[in-house]
């Protein structure tokens, strides 16, 4: 449902990369990145999942390999592309670890290096997500907004808080991200409500 919803959010322009953050962490965001990269992949389409959180990675723990190179010797141009790239038991997704943490995560970020590197990976891939820390708790997140085409925010309703979703929305309009939605997790739902909302479309 989430992979739709974003193929019809690219009506002007078609949705070719994303960050997928939150406000604040455990909210389920790298689940929702690699879950979103899943869905693609099995769409027939060449996806690369990338590590953006150079602070708390997690991506070599979901798909359960090594990170012993990765994004961070990219963009200091210690590796070649084919070495930071591993491929998964999940046909057409490749993912991209953070590497080694650095000492400086924002800089490396904000660098026109990481910005060309997003670029370069747009020739290989025909669809890019990327997994970023919480927007409140660094400016990582909404440094990365800015070079991609939609932005998603993950919450978990069962530890929201309304103002700090807030305030994380607010940050990156401010940065001008494209905002394609939020992600609720922890939803319970229940199949009397399940019923009615096949029921309402049936008719």
């Amino acid at each position: 449902m989430i992979r739709s919803n974003i193929m019809f959010s690219g009506i002007d322009k078609e949705i070719k990369r994303i960050v997928v953050t939150s406000a604040a962490p455990s909210a389920g965001k790298s689940t929702t990145a690699a879950n979103i990269a899943v869905a693609y992949a099995q769409a027939g389409k060449t996806v690369l999942l990338i590590d953006g959180d150079l602070r708390k990675p997690t991506v070599q723990y979901t798909f359960e390999t090594k990170n012993v190179f990765g994004l961070s010797n990219l963009i200091t141009d210690q590796i070649k592309l084919e070495q930071a790239i591993q491929n998964t038991m999940v046909e057409n997704l490749s993912i991209m670890t953070s590497g080694p943490i650095p000492p400086n995560p924002s800089e490396l970020l904000a660098s026109s290096k990481f910005e060309e590197l997003i670029d370069s990976l747009q020739e290989y891939f025909d669809f890019i997500v990327i997994d970023t820390p919480p927007v409140l708790a660094v400016t990582d997140a909404v440094i990365m907004s800015t070079i991609v085409e939609g932005t998603i925010l993950v919450t978990n309703v069962e530890t929201n808080n309304k103002q700090h979703l807030i305030k994380a929305k607010d940050m990156l309009e401010k940065s001008d991200s494209n905002i394609l939605g939020v992600v609720l997790n922890n939803v319970k739902t229940s199949g009397k409500d399940d019923y009615y909302y096949y029921e309402y479309y049936g008719k």
